[in-house]
């Protein structure tokens, strides 16, 4: 029975114009005359959109600014204030991330990896060891790690050395506290290497 109602309304509306289909009632316009005809003398309760707020409108491509802001904020150093670029992209946990101005609001946990900073045909890089990166909706990302530097102060075979180093103290670990800090010294200066490389 159902199923032939639901079909006869289908079958209606799409016969019906669209000037037809505007003139159609809300369902609370349909409710409140029910209410009035069946109980005259009481106050019709409120539905639930008389409770909803309009949502508000999206930007527009016309809205979206051409550049976004970044912040980038290490334990050491404020590396990046208000600076104005074209695009950014994190080493996301869920993988690389892009971000352009307008990027729908988010949060991102950030694994060790690299930071590019686009501003026009130059390009910043940065290696990142962890943190988060707060993308607001009006085309601002705030960027947290925990340490953030320059991709040309890091020294290759310092990286090679550490590795080397991790390496050795997780094989020789007798504690789990000692090969969780092995393995995350290694985690970071693996990434740190693949960033050298790549």
């Amino acid at each position: 029975m159902l199923r032939r109602a639901t079909t006869r309304i289908l079958s209606h509306r799409r016969h019906c114009s669209t000037a037809e289909a505007l003139k159609v009632p809300a369902a609370d316009d349909l409710f409140m005359v029910a209410w009035k005809r069946t109980m005259p003398n009481l106050d019709p309760p409120k539905t639930p959109l008389s409770f909803l707020q309009p949502r508000p409108s999206t930007a527009s491509a016309a809205s979206i600014p051409s550049k976004m802001t970044i912040n980038l904020v290490s334990s050491r150093s404020s590396g990046l204030s208000n600076k104005q670029v074209d695009m950014v992209i994190v080493p996301a946990t869920t993988g690389q991330m892009g971000i352009l101005p307008g990027h729908v609001a988010s949060i991102s946990e950030l694994k060790p990896g690299l930071l590019s900073i686009h501003e026009g045909n130059e390009v910043t890089k940065y290696f990142i060891s962890s943190g988060f990166a707060f993308v607001h909706s009006n085309s601002v990302a705030d960027i947290i790690a925990a340490e953030a530097v320059p991709i040309e102060q890091v020294d290759p075979s310092s990286v090679q050395k550490g590795l080397a180093e991790f390496t050795q103290k997780l094989s020789t670990a007798s504690t789990d506290l000692e090969k969780a800090e092995a393995q995350i010294g290694l985690d970071v200066l693996s990434a740190l290497n693949s960033s050298l490389s790549g």
